[in-house]
């Protein structure tokens, strides 16, 4: 099961930039990807905030900018 939910869509520079960021932190299996585009709700609640990383067992989450350190201690 993944340990965090990465908020993004296609074409989104700084998604790509915290992906790798994740990468850093993260094993890739531990990386959901979640295209917002896919859901209405997601959507709303991100469009204009995209990338966004929530830690999927407590909810917590970290909106762009954010850098290793933060991603860490997520």
């Amino acid at each position: 099961m993944s340990k965090v939910t990465l908020y993004h869509t296609q074409g989104c520079h700084l998604c790509d930039q915290a992906l790798e960021l994740l990468k850093m932190v993260f094993d890739e299996s531990d990386i959901q990807l979640q295209d917002i585009v896919d859901d209405e709700k997601l959507m709303s609640l991100y469009q204009t905030s995209i990338p966004v990383v929530e830690q999927n067992h407590n909810g917590n989450k970290l909106y762009w900018p954010f850098n290793e350190q933060e991603i860490k201690g997520l």
